[in-house]
């Protein structure tokens, strides 16, 4: 896959709605995407999954995760004034919230602006909003409203989607269809060849509330190894916990992975000369490995992440290397593990 078809690609998976509860329009065309390369492809409990590779019981068997959902609100009611109140979806952060373009996915698509002072009647002091504080006004009455949103409709905001310079691109929802992109980006390279473990594909659901999908699907694929692709936080590399963006794939050492498989994934990148940079936590990883490692009577799971700008947020940055890279690693790992 060349630069043009990765772009080409993110920009398609980031403009699918999938909030978590909600991804059938990501799910949908992820599953089609997936059948290329896994014709068994299907989806389950909100979940995409496919398999390739060797289909012998008794072969290693490797999960690939990324999640399908993004952050996003949830319609909660309809003022008599015409405003929606909404509760949040995922981990937000309320300080950007004024002003910004949203669309509420009911019986049709509308579009409406989160409600904001102007500057010059607060002095520069108005507070942060309480998510119940929050008011969306799409220019209908109530009336009209309650003829096409319902309560528990899911509401997305927007952004640009589209390449920067430098080799970064910017939309909503790259957390996590860059994971995504970079599996997809693996099994264009492998799908192919003649791989010695079978390889089951999870593109799970609700992520962002807590791994709800990440934990039946782990529990019914029954894998040996798990691999969570996920981003995590860029930076210059100084600050606790974060990595550089372009310097490569963010490769997962904590107390919750194998650290054997942590340094295998190293190892790999290092004989592949894959850029790669450390991700050290000293606890829970804040990914579905989380869930992976103690399935069942536990498996052996690691994470690789993509450094991303900005998370949560309309404006999420990556690199587009990082996404290549990442995806390259997996393939060499593929190949590798069941030598």
């Amino acid at each position: 896959m060349n630069k043009k078809a990765l772009k080409k690609l993110i920009t398609k998976l980031c403009k699918m709605n999938g909030i978590s509860g909600d991804e059938s329009e990501i799910a949908e065309f992820t599953c089609e995407k997936l059948k290329k390369y896994c014709p068994d492809a299907r989806i389950e409990n909100g979940n995409v999954i496919g398999t390739l590779g060797n289909q012998n019981p008794n072969a290693w068997h490797v999960l690939l995760d990324a999640h399908l959902d993004q952050i996003g609100l949830i319609v909660t009611s309809i003022t008599e004034d015409g405003f929606i109140t909404v509760g949040n979806i995922g981990g937000l952060d309320r300080r950007w919230f004024p002003a910004q373009r949203v669309i509420i996915h009911g019986k049709k698509n509308i579009s409406g602006i989160i409600c904001t002072l102007p500057p010059h009647l607060t002095n520069g002091e108005e507070k942060v909003q309480k998510i119940e504080q929050v008011r969306i006004d799409t220019g209908y009455s109530a009336q009209e409203l309650k003829e096409i949103i319902s309560i528990g409709d899911s509401v997305t905001f927007c952004g640009i989607t589209q390449e920067l310079a430098g080799g970064r691109f910017t939309s909503p929802a790259l957390d996590d269809r860059a994971g995504i992109a970079s599996v997809l980006y693996a099994l264009d390279e492998i799908w192919q060849e003649d791989i010695g473990c079978k390889v089951t594909v999870l593109f799970s659901a609700k992520e962002e509330v807590n791994g709800y999908g990440a934990k039946v699907g782990c529990f019914a694929i029954n894998p040996d190894i798990a691999l969570a692709i996920d981003v995590s936080f860029a930076g210059d590399g100084k600050l606790s916990k974060t990595g550089v963006s372009g310097n490569g794939v963010m490769i997962g050492f904590s107390p919750a992975l194998s650290k054997d498989l942590s340094h295998e994934l190293a190892n790999d990148a290092i004989d592949a000369k894959i850029p790669y940079q450390y991700e050290v936590m000293n606890g829970r990883t804040g990914t579905n490995a989380d869930d992976f490692s103690i399935c069942r009577d536990g498996v052996e799971t690691g994470v690789l992440s993509i450094p991303i700008d900005y998370m949560h947020t309309p404006v999420e940055v990556v690199d587009l290397n990082d996404i290549k890279h990442t995806g390259k690693l997996l393939a060499e790992f593929l190949r590798r593990c069941c030598e």
